[in-house]
């Protein structure tokens, strides 16, 4: 389990194909203990991602994409030089700053403008129509593993993001522009209560 709270930006320095799995190294960030005892099995979040370490040398990690990892999410496009946003899993007892994650990816959106000035950046975010249920006006989600307060909602997916100076210093929302794809998995309590009460409905709609 992840909280949305990114530990820093890593960089990739490697991405080698071999077949159908993809090796991705990442040089992670030192600010936060993002590198601190982290073991070969260990769990790590990449943009959003929850993907397992496969090889440990100090910063430098690298992990396994399978295909279903290259296809549903925008790791697919990163190449040596992309950044990343960079969270060690939660242990028992650590501070849920920001809310409960899977780092299971459940899509990409678009980013659909971005602005930004000395300190601050607004960003409209425009996801699958599917998941406008989910998306709710400060409701919470996740875009590339971050977690974040949804602004205005247009009620077809897309929704509106205002970034303060902290996550803008820690992640890579600061670099995004139109056009860019980002990762998105909805708040799991969201989509429970979005989901039971749409059975509800559509039970006693049966029963009438």
């Amino acid at each position: 389990m992840f909280t949305g709270i990114v530990q820093g930006v890593g960089t990739v320095t490697a991405s080698e194909q071999g077949g159908e799995v993809t090796e991705l190294t990442i040089r992670l960030p030192e600010q936060r203990g993002a590198s601190s005892d982290l073991e070969v099995g260990g769990s790590v979040a990449l943009d959003g991602v929850c993907l397992t370490a496969t090889s440990v040398n100090g910063d430098s990690v690298t992990f396994d994409l399978v295909q279903e990892t290259l296809r549903r999410t925008t790791l697919g496009a990163r190449s040596v030089g992309s950044r990343v946003n960079v969270e060690r899993a939660m242990r028992y007892g650590d501070e849920v700053g920001g809310h409960l994650l899977s780092g299971h990816v459940i899509a990409t959106a678009e980013v659909a403008s971005a602005e930004s000035s000395a300190e601050t950046a607004e960003l409209f975010i425009r996801a699958p129509s599917e998941l406008a249920p989910y998306i709710i006006e400060k409701g919470f989600i996740a875009v590339d593993g971050i977690s974040l307060t949804i602004g205005e909602v247009d009620g077809d997916g897309g929704f509106s993001l205002h970034i303060i100076p902290e996550t803008l210093r820690q992640t890579t929302l600061g670099s995004k522009v139109e056009g860019n794809r980002v990762n998105i998995e909805i708040d799991s309590m969201t989509q429970v209560m979005v989901e039971s009460v749409q059975r509800y409905m559509r039970t006693s709609e049966d029963s009438a």
